[in-house]
């Protein structure tokens, strides 16, 4: 069919583009750039640590998630769920080995089915209930730490839990919500888990006052790992009073603040009763997910609220725009390259999501050659964090082609997870919103341009 295109093309002379099966343009200019322009798509698909979620609880040495109930969550387009631990049988002592076992099983069944967590764990789902003291719970974050670290692979965020009610630094019967307590809590959960792992904590206030500033990291923190920039937000009552159930304090800086984090920080959480507000609508949701960042959200709380979005159809709207979005715009680059030598990459990444891609990645251009099929994997510098929303990237390489054949080949993009132990699953592989472009056996996006090394 493409060649049949092509041929009607020239036989046109049509000296501007023609329109490729694969949803893109390709024009070929005098100098020899070949350019292509990509076309968005409005399809709902899975992409890895983002959009909506269900949560999912257990307690104490409870039955770890099944392999059916995992795989089930792709026909919904889910790629995370929260996985709340609840520790009630261990407030006064060590995590069993059941309970440590649990964890492991969760997290090895999460990896076979190509999905990742939010992690929470917490000692009382009731106001009324007891927690931890700042000790046992800094014991138990020891027990886990290898596990953690192990994998470390399939867990996308952790939301810092352990302190009072549902984990959610509110109610406590050990005094740890005083200043001292929630610093060596933070400290504990900070080196505890591995550097590479987000924390969530659930209001601002409580960044604010661990960093010891209310100003917002900018890019020169934001991209590191230090502790300021590991530091993000969840929010369990999201739009459902003037202040959030306490979530914020001077709502409009609060905002403003988790708005300028979030170009580095996820923010993610839940819906709840309404209280002093109407159930959210469409339009109002749609301005505070753009405002805020948000890149999950939870799919089994607050129904009405869900519901909302479904009966005013834009429900589908924020499957699609939770978390990063990232399509190709376009692309050019030379169509014939000297052997051993060098190809210079061009293209335009939008992102029409809420948020940006939190967690690096690794990218590369991939070659293909049209002979045989054999694969080249050039890796880029390209920080797919940077694609930030509503802001158009100009992707430049310059890829080195040292060891790459003489040939024809076609080229790609691989956007993929930055652990070893996923690096080849497709399943966390960065899917672009353009049409024709994702091969689902691969993970690769084709770039729909070919370069000839002579």
């Amino acid at each position: 069919m493409k060649h049949l295109l092509i041929i009607a093309c020239l036989f046109l002379n049509l000296a501007s583009s023609c329109q490729s099966d694969s949803g893109s343009n390709t024009e070929e200019a005098a100098d020899g750039q070949g350019k292509v322009t990509y076309t968005a798509s409005n399809e709902v698909f899975t992409n890895p640590e983002r959009g909506f979620m269900h949560s999912w609880q257990v307690n104490s040495e409870g039955a770890a998630m099944t392999a059916a109930s995992l795989n089930n969550l792709k026909t919904e387009n889910v790629s995370l769920i929260l996985r709340l631990y609840y520790l009630e049988k261990f407030k006064t002592t060590p995590l069993s080995q059941t309970q440590l076992d649990l964890i492991q099983t969760d997290f090895t069944r999460l990896r076979t089915a190509g999905l990742k967590c939010v992690l929470r764990f917490a000692y009382t789902d009731a106001q009324d209930g007891t927690d931890a003291s700042v000790a046992v719970i800094s014991g138990h974050l020891d027990q886990l730490k290898p596990i953690l670290e192990e994998n470390k692979d399939v867990i996308a965020f952790v939301q810092a839990g352990f302190v009072g009610a549902w984990g959610e630094w509110y109610y406590t019967t050990n005094q740890l919500t005083t200043p001292a307590n929630k610093k060596l809590i933070l400290d504990k959960l900070l080196e505890t888990f591995p550097k590479e792992i987000k924390i969530q904590v659930r209001t601002p206030k409580i960044k604010q006052d661990f960093v010891a500033t209310t100003t917002a990291m900018d890019a020169t923190v934001g991209y590191g790992n230090t502790n300021t920039a590991r530091l993000g937000f969840h929010n369990d009552c999201f739009m459902a009073s003037v202040d959030d159930y306490g979530t914020y304090i001077n709502v409009t800086a609060d905002k403003t603040y988790i708005s300028n984090e979030a170009l580095f920080v996820p923010t993610g959480g839940e819906t709840c009763p309404p209280t002093n507000v109407p159930v959210a609508s469409c339009s109002i949701a749609s301005q505070e997910m753009t405002l805020l960042k948000w890149t999950y959200l939870n799919l089994d709380y607050y129904g009405p609220v869900l519901q909302e979005w479904r009966n005013n159809n834009c429900f589908t709207e924020f499957e699609r725009k939770l978390g990063y979005r990232l399509a190709l715009t376009s692309s050019s680059l030379t169509k014939e390259v000297a052997l051993n030598g060098s190809l210079q990459l061009n293209a335009v990444v939008a992102n029409s999501g809420f948020a940006p891609v939190y967690n690096p990645k690794n990218a590369y251009l991939i070659l293909r050659a049209t002979a045989n099929g054999t694969v080249y994997k050039k890796k880029l510098s390209f920080d797919v964090r940077k694609v930030i929303p509503r802001v158009d990237f100009d992707l430049k390489e310059t890829v080195s082609l040292t060891d790459v054949p003489a040939g024809t080949y076609d080229l790609l993009l691989k956007i993929e997870d930055s652990s070893a132990k996923l690096s080849e699953r497709p399943d966390y592989s960065i899917r672009l919103a353009n049409t024709g472009l994702w091969e689902t056996a691969t993970g690769f996006n084709k770039l729909s341009q070919t370069v000839i090394i002579k």
